[in-house]
């Protein structure tokens, strides 16, 4: 009389061998799934400089040029100004920057930072931690008179009097 061990699966009963390579490949489908997700994870989720945030706007708005870009302390958002004085928001979604043109009255400032109201549900609200609001008026200072309207018309606390010795965060 031979004895074979056997366990059953399910209800049914399977040789002991088929069993562990059965539970053999779920384990190894388990490890490979959660290495899939844990270096799905791990991309950089941050802008990275100005220049990448422009070059995002300059592929996404055609024909314009970036006059600057500053990006948020924690790289979540970013926000560039054209030549001729348009504005967009920058956000990483997945491994590429989506940029979209926005209008002046959608940037705000606050305690933290500026905050940045789209109507693009992808883009959300985006908040730029650590900038304020005279790095906003220093992205383009060659706009003048133009860019100082457009920040008034946005928020009185964007307006106030010209900073022409102050640097750009040029592209």
């Amino acid at each position: 009389m031979t004895m074979t061990a056997s366990l059953a699966v399910a209800g049914v009963a399977v040789p002991a061998v088929a069993a562990y390579a059965i539970i053999g490949v779920v384990v190894l489908g388990l490890a490979a799934s959660l290495g899939w997700l844990w270096r799905r994870g791990r991309h950089n989720h941050r802008i990275g400089t100005p220049e990448d945030a422009a070059e995002a706007v300059e592929a996404a708005l055609a024909g314009v040029r970036v006059a600057g870009a500053v990006v948020g302390a924690d790289g979540a958002g970013a926000l560039a100004v054209t030549d001729d004085g348009r504005v967009a928001a920058v956000k990483r979604l997945g491994a590429r920057l989506i940029a979209r043109e926005i209008a002046w009255p959608s940037v705000r400032s606050t305690a933290t930072g500026i905050l940045i109201e789209t109507d693009d549900p992808r883009l959300g609200t985006i908040a730029l931690a650590g900038v304020n609001v005279l790095d906003i008026r220093r992205l383009a200072p060659q706009l003048g008179s133009r860019f100082r309207a457009a920040c008034a018309a946005a928020s009185p606390s964007l307006a106030g009097p010209s900073f022409s010795g102050s640097k750009a965060i040029a592209h």
